[in-house]
């Protein structure tokens, strides 16, 4: 008798841990330097960081029965011959994709006290329940989309305006 081994599981299993693996990646990668980033957005301080947000479109298929010929009725109103319809199905775009693109802090500036003190910010604005440890981890991602939420930004990547609401960024003046 000869066995058989199936590797489907274990493809299974790996093709989720990969998964995972790049839903937990940092979001430290989105953070570009305009003067290396050749899409940056117009007009972008070259010496300034910023990242890009993308929000995917939302597209819906719709089918939909069309009667091509009705039935055939006879006096006494049985169906003779059967209602015939064509199935037609298009797609229709629900939300369009939007890019956004925001000044933010660049990479050197993502220290573990700086980590923290974003932290101890949220937490006290009741955004963030976990400890100020100065790791970005994915409570504190979820805690600075929650907040940035409010302005607009639906990015884990905290924005440089909302660095400054938070008071841990300076504010420039006006002169």
């Amino acid at each position: 008798m000869t066995e058989r081994h199936s590797f489907r599981p274990i493809a299974v299993l790996l093709a989720t841990a990969l998964l995972v693996a790049c839903q937990m990646a940092t979001t430290d990668d989105e953070i570009l330097r305009a003067s290396e980033t050749p899409g940056a957005p117009p007009g972008a301080d070259p010496n300034a960081c910023y990242a890009r947000h993308v929000t995917p479109a939302i597209i819906e298929t719709v089918t939909e029965q069309v009667l091509v010929q009705p039935p055939q009725i006879d006096a006494s109103g049985a169906v003779t011959y059967p209602a015939v319809y064509r199935t037609e199905t298009r797609q229709d775009i629900v939300r369009e994709r939007k890019e956004l693109w925001f000044e933010t802090l660049c990479r050197e500036d993502w220290t573990p006290e700086f980590i923290a003190s974003v932290q101890r910010a949220l937490a006290a604005r009741g955004y963030y329940q976990g400890q100020a440890h100065g790791r970005m981890d994915h409570a504190t991602r979820r805690a600075i989309r929650a907040y940035q939420l409010e302005q607009g930004v639906d990015s884990e990547v905290l924005s440089l305006a909302a660095a400054r609401q938070l008071g841990l960024k300076e504010v420039a003046r006006e002169e």
